[in-house]
């Protein structure tokens, strides 16, 4: 039979597994937002809501310009355009039936040297 001792290691075991797992941080979590809207707004003095709009806005900005097929460049950080995929043939993994697959349009970022050279060191 398991001691009391025996039983709470295992289980501070698998809360600290389980804690670890929902820590880490998710894209585009509302969290994540209002950090990122915090920290914008204190190194630059405005609000929050400011911060908050101006960020909403430069999204917007690039997404309307991958609709529209434009690219977009933000000096010192990177490219973000539009790349076309060609329809192609591929197989099912299940089947192994070959199936069509559509031609498509994708984002693509292209990270400024500066960006690459802090990423590497």
């Amino acid at each position: 039979m398991r001691s009391q001792r025996d039983f709470q290691a295992t289980n501070s075991r698998n809360f600290a597994v389980k804690r670890n797992r929902s820590s880490q941080t998710r894209r585009g979590s509302p969290h994540d937002d209002r950090k990122r809207d915090r920290k914008i707004a204190d190194d630059q003095g405005i609000s929050k809501a400011q911060a908050k709009t101006i960020v909403d806005r430069v999204f917007k900005l690039i997404s309307d310009a991958a609709t529209s097929g434009a690219e977009t460049s933000i000096a010192g950080f990177g490219k973000f355009k539009v790349k076309e995929t060609p329809a192609r043939e591929g197989r099912n993994p299940a089947t192994g039936a070959t199936i069509k697959i559509a031609a498509s349009r994708k984002l693509t970022f292209t990270p400024a040297k500066a960006v690459k050279d802090a990423l590497n060191g």
